[in-house]
């Protein structure tokens, strides 16, 4: 998050220092964009990807052993949706591209593109650009963009995982309300009854991952610090164009306090992946409260 803001106020610095070569050739938005387009990919340039626990290649851990922490990886974050859009898009096809576009799988996807690939995929799939503007933004031919997005298109049909849905129905608003509702009560048989069977959980900063409803509730019946009801409060709040929710945990002063931030992901009316980040620091960037 907090790279994401610097690189925008360099984009718009570099925009207004550079007014004067503005030549009214294209668009303004196209000019800014292109600025924005050079920012990033500078600083893509000397970075390693930033990937979540299951994009390093290991295999699901065993959810009796104590979750290793892995300090040294720059894991990839979530984006509050207050921090996406100023406001939501007034037409409803337009609002679900952009969801779909920022979604945390999207993003990770991502990652395991090169720094070109991921400029031509978003620029002509997402923001919806012609060849010759992307060509002219990256300075390259209109066939080498060609080719970098068929690249990426192939690249993120092997990877990104498919059926994901919004929880932005009634149907999907009682899956919710039935998680929350489990959290609070630290019933482990309810919450697994609502996970997918194949689900996936992730909980940067540690290097663990874990596959299947009833791994996910050993993992936590095993480490999580509640033992009873009332231990967990969650608060919902919005990021990458879906649920993510604020867990507290209630502390030896009986006050609940930032634990971790859950990005829900759901398929066929059950909870598909949970990626959990153990982040009490974020939470007031996404609107959450400091104590609960």
């Amino acid at each position: 998050m907090d790279e994401a803001e610097d690189l925008v106020q360099e984009a718009f610095l570099r925009a207004w220092r550079g007014r004067h070569t503005f030549e009214r050739r294209s668009s303004l938005r196209t000019w800014v964009y292109r600025i924005a387009t050079n920012t990033c990919l500078t600083h893509l340039s000397q970075l390693h990807r930033r990937p979540l626990p299951i994009g390093l290649g290991a295999s699901p851990s065993n959810p009796r052993e104590e979750p290793r922490r892995a300090p040294e990886v720059t894991w990839l974050e979530p984006m509050p949706d207050r921090m996406l859009w100023a406001e939501p898009p007034a037409d409803p096809g337009e609002a679900a591209v952009s969801r779909d576009s920022v979604r945390l799988a999207f993003i990770a996807a991502l990652q395991h593109l090169t720094a070109g690939q991921r400029a031509a995929l978003l620029l002509r799939d997402v923001l919806g650009w012609r060849a010759t503007e992307v060509a002219d933004t990256l300075g390259t031919t209109v066939a080498a963009v060609n080719s970098s997005l068929q690249r990426a298109r192939a690249r993120l049909a092997t990877m990104e995982p498919t059926g994901h849905e919004p929880l932005d129905n009634a149907r999907h608003e009682q899956l919710l309300t039935a998680y929350l509702e489990a959290f609070e009560k630290y019933d482990v048989d309810g919450i697994v009854s609502l996970l997918a069977n194949d689900v996936t959980w992730e909980m940067p900063p540690f290097a663990d991952w874990y596959r299947g409803a009833r791994e996910v509730g050993a993992l936590i019946s095993t480490w999580c610090p509640a033992r009873r009801g009332g231990d967990m409060r969650l608060r919902v709040a919005r990021g990458n164009g879906q649920v993510v929710i604020g867990v507290y945990m209630r502390g030896e002063d009986e006050v609940h306090r930032p634990f971790q931030l859950q990005h829900l992901t759901t398929r066929d009316g059950a909870v598909s992946r949970v990626t959990a980040w153990f982040a009490p620091q974020w939470f007031t960037a996404f609107g959450l409260p400091p104590v609960a």
